[in-house]
């Protein structure tokens, strides 16, 4: 899994720009649509993996920050990076949608929410609602280890829907859309030893009661947030929970302490 890179499996050329991205995105996404691959098995797992190389690598900030990993981390940058973004981090302004809708009134190919739904069975939840002359939908979406993204349409223009929107939605007509949990922030104190050669951690989630294993990756750093998808605070009316973030402080050996205890008591 660490292994992976995003240019390679869309076979493109780390210098490739926007279009060039986006047009070979489609012709794999064409060539791996499950409705051309029904005796094909791996299809569906090759179409998840160009979905989110391409999300990834059409969006001019997250391929600028993944290139970071990968000049730092080298072979490992995809382990990396998919420990500080969720696939609702992924997704988020992605037009993966839209093209496979396009395929679908150009091709007769099955349009996104049956795909996704083969996908990503019930991660994959689309709501719709009719009433007092308005019209919306939208869907929420969770993907692998429970990590989620939103998206909302009303009128059938996609747009992201706030806090005020979903207000006035809700007082026009009634529906109570899905809300997602809120993020919670915490600390995590780390031997620099455990950070850098990686291993299970036992934490305490006070606000869940309960006693978590997280898996430190190998060489984090002072400073770094570790993601726990579906942690954070419970959603509401079947809404997904948010995600916990735990940021990393590491432990000074005792000399170190000493040290800078005698330092500031001097300054005194």
């Amino acid at each position: 899994m660490s292994t992976k890179d995003y240019y390679q499996i869309l076979g493109v050329d780390r210098k490739a720009d926007a279009k060039t991205i986006k047009n070979v995105y489609r012709d794999l996404a064409f060539k791996y649509h499950p409705d051309r691959n029904e005796k094909n098995s791996d299809s569906a797992d090759m179409m998840k993996m160009v979905n989110e190389a391409y999300a990834v690598l059409s969006d001019e900030k997250k391929r600028h920050e993944y290139d970071a990993m990968q000049s730092q981390f080298g072979e490992n940058a995809y382990g990396q990076f998919r420990s500080a973004y969720t696939e609702q981090d992924i997704f988020k302004g992605s037009d993966v949608h839209q093209i496979f809708e396009e395929m679908a009134r150009s091709f007769g190919l099955r349009g996104v929410d049956s795909i996704f739904s083969d996908f990503y069975g019930s991660g994959y939840q689309r709501f719709e609602f009719k009433r007092h002359g308005l019209h919306g939908k939208g869907f929420i979406y969770r993907g692998r280890a429970g990590k989620r993204y939103g998206r909302s349409m009303a009128g059938g223009a996609s747009r992201g829907v706030g806090r005020f929107a979903k207000y006035l939605l809700q007082k026009a007509t009634g529906v109570r859309l899905p809300q997602m949990g809120e993020d919670i922030h915490d600390s995590i104190s780390l031997s620099p030893e455990l950070a850098q050669s990686g291993g299970p951690f036992a934490y305490n989630h006070q606000r869940r009661s309960k006693k978590l294993v997280v898996n430190i990756p190998v060489g984090t750093r002072e400073g770094q947030q570790i993601r726990l998808a579906q942690m954070g605070a419970m959603g509401k009316n079947g809404g997904p929970a948010g995600d916990l973030y735990l940021k990393v402080k590491l432990k000074k050996p005792i000399l170190e302490k000493a040290k800078d205890f005698i330092v500031s008591a001097f300054r005194r």
